[in-house]
């Protein structure tokens, strides 16, 4: 089968690419489809994280197995990941800059013949000379509410639990 995906850079333009991919491919050879759809030299580093409804960032899949619990691209198929149950994912590309796309299946269809995959089927927008800034926000609290919530006067040196000649 082939899985049809929608990768759309989280930005505020609009910029996404259709492509679609044999299932039994590798995740590695999904992120070279993204990287080559989107005009990246593929050399950074890079990640895939499973995405709920939310678009909230769960299991990793990294490019390279730099930890003993997380699974490597090369060893990974698309179809291991993703299914009609779980059709998100989150791409990060080169973690200097935090490219990130929103990837989502979009259909699951029959090989064409004479078809060569992964194709990329649409290409919307250009992307922009650097990655797009993100927000990162506490959900519903300011400054005032993150020390309120402390254990622990700021002011109060004397009670810090810390040797302040340690070194």
């Amino acid at each position: 089968m082939i899985y049809r995906f929608r990768v759309i850079l989280d930005a505020h333009e609009d910029v996404f690419r259709d492509l679609e991919i044999d299932q039994t491919a590798t995740m590695e050879d999904f992120h070279n489809a993204i990287t080559q759809s989107f005009g990246f030299g593929g050399q950074e580093m890079a990640s895939f994280y499973v995405s709920d409804p939310d678009w909230l960032q769960g299991e990793e899949i990294s490019l390279f197995g730099m930890e003993d619990d997380v699974r490597v691209m090369s060893e990974t198929t698309i179809d291991e990941v993703v299914s009609e149950e779980q059709t998100r994912l989150i791409y990060i590309y080169d973690f200097l800059s935090m490219w990130t796309f929103l990837v989502e299946l979009a259909e699951i269809a029959e090989p064409i013949e004479g078809t060569l995959y992964p194709n990329l089927m649409f290409a919307h927008g250009e992307i922009p000379d650097e990655a797009p800034d993100k927000e990162f926000i506490a959900e519903n609290m300011n400054d005032e509410d993150a020390i309120d919530d402390l254990d622990f006067d700021p002011e109060d040196y004397e009670n810090l639990d810390f040797d302040e000649n340690w070194n």
